[in-house]
């Protein structure tokens, strides 16, 4: 069970993207209570915009005021949106995790790529997103990055093509 994981375009879609981006509840997997780190951040980010957001940390215990559970299945909410911070070889088993939950996506931060995690999730019916930074979608298709038109393609850092 693998997928071709050459071309990450596939899992980058700006339609999954925003369906995903309109779901309420995110467990941030591997959410850090130091405020140094880009989990903290982005939990943070999620939380102040409105989404109910779920530490899942087996080395913490609160993160914000919000309770880190030490697994997805630990969870007693229903989880929409798995956002992972681990290392790469983690994902085959947050994957098959969200898929026991019953998760709709598996969202894969910057630099976090399994073809495993993809194909277990994906055989599970969970939609993935690799590669992708959940508050940065965020900005740019809800939030201020929105207002200012980074999503209408009328502001680009691609070059015109004639």
């Amino acid at each position: 069970m693998s997928v071709d994981i050459t071309d990450l375009s596939a899992w980058q879609q700006p339609e999954t993207i925003m369906a995903a981006l309109r779901l309420p509840q995110i467990a941030v997997v591997g959410m850090s209570s130091n405020e140094l780190r880009a989990s903290n951040f982005v939990g943070y980010y999620m939380h102040r915009n409105g989404y109910q957001v779920t530490p899942v940390n087996p080395r913490e215990k609160e993160i914000y005021g919000l309770k880190s559970f030490d697994t997805l299945q630990d969870i007693p909410a229903q989880i929409d949106v798995v956002d992972v911070f681990r290392d790469s070889s983690a994902v085959p088993e947050i994957a098959r995790a969200a898929v026991e939950i019953g998760a709709k996506y598996l969202w894969l931060q910057f630099g976090v790529v399994s073809a495993e995690g993809i194909a277990i999730a994906e055989a599970g019916g969970v939609q993935c997103i690799v590669d992708k930074c959940i508050k940065i979608e965020h900005a740019r298709y809800q939030g201020r990055m929105h207002w200012l038109g980074f999503n209408t393609e009328r502001i680009s850092a691609q070059r015109k093509k004639d």
